[in-house]
């Protein structure tokens, strides 16, 4: 069988495309639109038929525009079971293209979802029917990978059965964290792209107490301010569980004695969520849906596509699943009760999160932050200190391996970068901002360890790649070099290689980064059998990350941050895994 490029494929699959003849959709010209119904039914078997449409969205006093499928906000869960074979036929019913990512499958790259690199993308009035077969169980997501639709509701949870039963749970309950705004996505999008603090009302003033002088001058040199978590914020986001806001009084239900698993998954556009149930100890089993030896927390925070699986034992009473947004400025309320109509009392928020000299890759004795042409970067126009050494954590090493980083010849400064981490270190160890003073025990990378062995071997070679951006233009990338620049230039994997790939974030905001079509296994200091496996990883600011990855799922893939806003301007590239198997024999 001959491999078929992606350019022929797309435009083989093109040709089956309806044109929609519509310059603006329906709802933007006053057309009344039906009320979605908030939360989300379960669909299940081996053909599963979903509708994607406009419909109107209201929670807490806040209310606008929003993308349904099947008429709720958040769309159906999807429950499978491993070993299944699925056909699920998605009808667009907008007048705009729409497209459904299957997030954390393993699947063939033609029905992964995302246009321009895997397919064409859904057409308004056209039907495309997704087939593969379920080679795994756990939590899992799907979502719009078109335009903004995802900011707008348009996504929703799947729930893949083992083969085996698990007997280590009495019921189970998805918790999926996402948020509401009145505001239309291109909205958003465009007000980030004039002021980049547009959303934020935490920022530090010269008059602050709480900023010593010698701070305030710093800080105000490098034109940043230390409160700059989050880009988009509770000043225009309600924090749903579910799709329902603190209002709404969601119950979980449940009797004395249970083991409850609680499925929590990050389906936001913007935000990280610190989870926590005050008083009730949590048990992490499991991680983007694969399984870890049990982690005892007490918090965690969960970046935006990530999944983690807990086991919680509440008691008889109500208690508050309470997840903070990581800036403070919201949270995402429910109530586990054994007691229907018992609403549980959220603490309040906590004070607002500060950025260190840690935080904006400095490591822990301080420095200097390169921001523009300040310190940090050459007079060359290159990036001055990168740090080319293996990562310190994990297995050793082969002497013989190739560095095929790029860096620092290929990343030359200009408009899309204006700060570079001069001292980034490993922050694997770092629980999340906000999280590394609290008392109690909270979840890091580090405690994370495969809870069956994985087959390993060496990497062959390793690949540095560095998060950039500007964010006072809002423009975010890789090594410098956005999306719509680098389409032509994937980075390239052969198949079945092993590579060890090193993420070092030159910015000052966490990234989710999100790898299609594979997992990775996290070098996060676990014996090279029990790495723990993910297909999202968060780079802390001014930190690097590293992961191996067995590049055995041949096609075209799309990885980028995970952050909606800063994978739409600019933060993705394409990853091409070749020959095809057909090709190689």
């Amino acid at each position: 069988m001959l491999a078929v490029s992606r350019r022929n494929f797309l435009n083989s699959l093109a040709g089956v495309s309806v044109a929609a003849g519509v310059a603006m959709p329906a709802w933007s010209r006053g057309r009344s639109l039906e009320h979605a119904h908030k939360g989300f039914g379960t669909l299940s078997g081996d053909t599963i038929d979903l509708a994607i449409g406009d419909r109107h969205f209201s929670t807490g006093g806040r209310s606008g525009h929003a993308y349904a499928v099947n008429g709720t906000v958040p769309g159906p869960l999807i429950r499978l079971r491993e070993g299944q074979d699925v056909v699920i036929n998605v009808t667009n019913n907008l007048d705009e293209d729409s497209s459904i990512h299957w997030h954390g499958i393993l699947l063939p790259f033609q029905f992964d979802g995302v246009p321009g690199v895997s397919f064409p993308g859904i057409k308004p009035g056209q039907t495309f029917t997704y087939r593969f077969p379920i080679r795994q169980s756990g939590t899992y997501w799907w979502h719009s990978h078109s335009g903004l639709q995802e900011q707008a509701g348009h996504y929703g949870p799947i729930v893949i059965d083992p083969a085996e039963p698990d007997e280590r749970y009495d019921r189970d309950y998805v918790v999926l964290l996402s948020e509401f705004t009145p505001l239309h996505p291109h909205q958003i999008a465009r007000k980030l792209a004039v002021g980049e603090h547009y959303f934020n009302r935490q920022m530090q003033t010269i008059g602050d107490g709480s900023m010593s002088a010698e701070d305030k001058l710093m800080w105000g040199g490098m034109r940043m301010n230390p409160r700059d978590i989050s880009d988009v914020t509770g000043v225009t986001y309600t924090y749903l569980v579910n799709g329902h806001g603190p209002a709404d009084n969601l119950e979980f239900l449940f009797r004395p004695g249970e083991k409850i698993r609680l499925r929590i998954i990050n389906g936001s556009a913007m935000t990280f969520f610190n989870l926590r149930i005050p008083g009730v100890s949590m048990k992490v089993i499991a991680a983007d849906g694969q399984e870890v030896d049990p982690v005892d927390v007490d918090e965690f925070q969960i970046g935006v596509a990530e999944t983690y699986d807990v086991i919680v034992e509440p008691g008889d009473g109500s208690h508050a699943i309470v997840a903070e947004a990581m800036d403070r400025s919201g949270m995402g309320i429910a109530s586990l009760t054994s007691h229907a109509g018992h609403i549980a009392t959220p603490p309040p928020l906590r004070e607002p999160v500060t950025l260190t000299m840690a935080d904006m890759g400095m490591g822990s004795h301080g420095g200097t932050m390169g921001h523009g042409d300040h310190a940090g970067m050459g007079g060359t126009g290159e990036i001055s200190g990168v740090d080319h050494a293996m990562p310190e954590t994990g297995s050793s090493m082969s002497h013989n391996m190739r560095d095929t980083s790029k860096l620092p010849d290929d990343v030359k400064v200009g408009p899309g970068i204006d700060m570079v981490s001069p001292m980034p270190m490993d922050r694997m160890d770092f629980p999340g901002l906000g999280l590394d003073k609290v008392s109690h025990r909270v979840l890091r990378y580090t405690d994370l360890k495969a809870r069956h062995a994985n087959p390993h071997r060496m990497p062959e070679r390793q690949m540095e790649i560095h998060l950039t951006g500007n964010m006072e233009r809002y423009m975010w990338s890789f090594d410098g070099k956005q999306f719509s620049a680098v389409t032509d230039d994937p980075i390239r994997f052969g198949y079945d290689e092993r590579v060890r790939v090193k993420l070092v974030n030159d910015t000052m905001m966490a990234h989710p980064i999100h790898l299609h079509g594979h997992f990775f296994e996290l070098v996060n200091g676990a014996g090279m059998m029990n790495q723990p496996l993910k297909h999202t990883v968060v780079v802390q600011p001014g930190g690097t990350a590293t992961f191996d990855l067995t590049a055995n799922e041949p096609g075209d893939w799309a990885f980028h941050c995970h952050l909606l806003y800063h994978m739409h301007a600019g933060m993705m590239q394409t990853v091409t895994v070749r020959p095809f198997q057909e090709e190689a024999a």
